[in-house]
């Protein structure tokens, strides 16, 4: 049974629906989370099919599924194309990735990832990482902080929070959320939220190196889905989409794509639609966090 307090899948039919086109297929669940994707897409298996799935976080090994068409590998999905092939797997026909921050996550104090809570400066995926969100506070320079909040937070004034940040510090060290919270008390309250999300966001980023996991997954995916294949990605902030709308589009991540003598160039996936899939308003009334989500499909050449 689907462990709903520890996460809600968000698009769950609709990715679901895009991903398993073969009955009989290999598939992988890049964020197994809570499992409630990896059950949906059990359910759509026969006996011949198999799924993998991916956590790095070691609260996710709770929810593992027990079914022997089913293995959950305890790895960032950064390491896809390696874990797959260790176990004999070349190519598979889709791979499902949801990229957003499981509700057990956000719920968990101890874990730091949510400004509702007070508690340690965290945010770390894979608790047994080296880097945390306290250690990029108290150790990381000025400029280091500035184009963290700048690239990762898209926050206007980014040098003056990194001084401000800089300045705090010099006096005591920075461990809790609400210690940090009290170094941005000059933010009109009714911009609060919005402020806090997106210095979370950046920190968050930086802690668990996603934007260049996101990349070498994508990459990754387009060596090892086979022909006719799928690619659905669900994305929450338009750092991700972005990377991935231009690489189902393009196959590069910036720039112009390399194009042959006739004009063409060679993109190993081609979007299933112009327009990005985002909740119903039914789903974003049932589960809130599901409002910025955006699912992007692709398909194989």
């Amino acid at each position: 049974m689907m462990n709903s307090s520890y996460h809600n899948p968000v698009l769950l039919q609709e990715s679901v629906d895009a991903l398993v086109v073969n009955p009989s297929g290999v598939y992988v669940d890049c964020t197994f989370g809570g499992g409630g994707h990896s059950r949906e897409i059990l359910s759509r298996l026969d006996d011949n099919g198999r799924l993998y799935a991916f956590d790095q976080d070691e609260d996710a090994k709770q929810n593992k599924i027990e079914d022997e068409r089913f293995e959950l590998i305890d790895q960032n999905f950064r390491y896809l194309k390696n874990n797959l092939r260790f176990r004999g797997v070349k190519q598979v026909d889709g791979i499902l990735a949801d990229l957003g921050v499981s509700s057990h996550q956000f719920d968990t104090p101890e874990r730091g990832f949510s400004i509702r809570f007070d508690g340690e400066l965290d945010m770390r995926m894979n608790i047994n990482s080296s880097l945390s969100a306290k250690n990029i506070v108290n150790e990381y320079d000025e400029d280091q902080l500035a184009d963290i909040f700048y690239n990762y937070g898209e926050l206007k004034g980014s040098r003056r929070l990194a001084s401000e940040i800089i300045k705090a510090r010099n006096n005591q060290s920075i461990e809790t959320i609400e210690h940090l919270k009290d170094i941005f008390s000059f933010i009109p309250k009714n911009k609060e939220n919005k402020f806090f999300a997106q210095v979370f966001q950046a920190l968050r980023i930086e802690v668990n190196d996603e934007m260049a996991a996101l990349r070498e997954m994508l990459l990754q995916s387009g060596e090892i889905v086979r022909p006719e294949g799928r690619l659905v990605v669900i994305s929450y902030h338009s750092l991700e989409d972005r990377l991935v709308k231009r690489y189902m589009r393009n196959g590069v991540f910036e720039g112009e794509p390399e194009r042959d003598i006739y004009g063409n160039w060679s993109a190993p996936f081609k979007p299933l639609q112009s327009k990005v899939i985002v909740p119903s308003e039914k789903e974003i009334e049932e589960n809130s966090r599901a409002r910025s989500a955006k699912m992007r499909i692709a398909v194989k050449y």
